[in-house]
């Protein structure tokens, strides 16, 4: 494969989240720092930008909300932009198609919310037979309280994703080691 067979998948990086009960701003620098790396790196070796918009009905995902747009201060040219409904970014967004057309076999999964989206994104981008290289530092998730009262931090979320998805569907990357996976890949 090179990189012409890899893309990068930026799933709901978007605004819609800061209007969330539960959104929390302590790890947004650090992954914003993350993201943008792999974004400039993705779209300095000419790697497609896949950029993915969560949106609903009603509330802060409607696209009356004015609220589905890009995530402050994210700076992103995206080569082609999906909306979807699901969970999964391959779930009726026309995403698989454009992958296919494009001769992408490789994805790179990024963006928000570590367990959900993303992760449900690669466990079916693998299940549909593609190599996904999973950066959880460009993630994004908040702590979350289980039905027995316990609180699990962002941290433990992602080292949890991590774990469960690692060897099974995707390759665990840092944003230096998915884009020179897809360069190497290149050579």
């Amino acid at each position: 494969m090179s990189h012409a067979d890899t893309a990068l998948i930026v799933i709901d990086a978007q605004e819609s989240f800061r209007h969330r009960p539960y959104w929390r701003e302590g790890d947004v620098p650090a992954y914003v720092d993350r993201q943008q790396a792999l974004i400039d790196g993705a779209t300095n070796a000419g790697i497609p930008v896949v950029r993915i918009f969560h949106v609903e009905d009603s509330g802060p995902f409607s696209e009356a909300s004015g609220f589905v747009a890009t995530l402050a201060p994210l700076r992103i040219a995206p080569t082609v932009t999906f909306r979807k409904r699901r969970h999964s970014a391959l779930v009726g967004s026309g995403l698989e198609v454009w992958l296919t057309e494009n001769g992408i076999r490789r994805i790179i999964v990024s963006g928000i919310r570590t367990e959900q989206c993303c992760e449900t994104t690669t466990r079916h981008a693998s299940d549909l037979g593609y190599e996904v290289d999973y950066v959880g530092e460009a993630t994004l998730t908040f702590p979350m309280t289980d039905r027995h009262g316990r609180e699990w931090s962002a941290s433990e979320i992602r080292a949890r994703t991590e774990l469960v998805l690692e060897d099974r569907f995707a390759r665990i990357a840092t944003v230096e080691e998915a884009l020179a996976g897809a360069l190497r890949n290149a050579a």
